[in-house]
């Protein structure tokens, strides 16, 4: 029976789950499986992998051929080069200390990475928000600059009119004074005439 590691699909559309198994390369993509090795969550980053090593490299050593994107998974969880490091000690090129040294060796390597990542993706999304934040700042700034403008521009606008205003009452009431003492000299003049 020509078993196959692969990825068998699950989660809602447009959020895809993956399973990794092995599976008989006959059966459907998400049908019957052998054995449950592992999870693999791409909707997260960097994307959450759990994998039973010691289980795929059973599986491999048996005969088991992985698909593209497993065989990727599977080499960034160190089964590839456990399988390996065990070819090695079954032909005595180095033992099963030397082996697990090595093994042990390479995942704290790639977990420091990993820590790497996750670290520069954080400070990535920081600087975002402060930037965000900042543009925000700007454009509340300027707002209320245009708003405190709008307001000035009112008051100049108002304080205007009552002047207009109180030349228009000046203006009238001179007029008033005028047509008044006009009159007053008329009749003056009037008074004269008939005395």
């Amino acid at each position: 029976m020509p078993v196959k590691i692969r990825l068998q699909r699950h989660g809602k559309k447009g959020k895809p789950f993956f399973w990794i198994v092995a599976a008989d390369s006959r059966a459907k993509r998400d049908g019957k499986f052998l054995e449950k090795l592992g999870t693999y969550n791409p909707n997260t980053n960097p994307a959450t992998i759990k994998l039973d090593v010691d289980g795929a490299v059973t599986w491999l050593q048996n005969g088991a051929q992985p698909t593209d994107t497993a065989r990727a998974i599977l080499s960034y969880k160190g089964a590839l080069l456990k399988k390996h490091l065990a070819v090695g000690v079954r032909k005595g090129a180095l033992t099963e200390e030397q082996a697990e040294e090595k093994f042990k060796a390479w995942l704290e390597e790639k977990e420091g990475k990993i820590g790497a990542k996750k670290d520069s993706l954080e400070k990535a999304k920081e600087e975002e928000k402060a930037k965000a934040l900042e543009a925000e700042k700007a454009a509340n700034a300027k707002r209320e600059a245009e708003v405190k403008e709008a307001e000035e521009a009112e008051a100049a606008a108002a304080a205007e009119a009552e002047a207009a205003e109180a030349t228009d009452e000046a203006t009238v009431e001179s007029a008033e004074e005028e047509v008044g003492a006009a009159t007053a000299e008329e009749a003056k003049t009037e008074d004269k005439k008939d005395a």
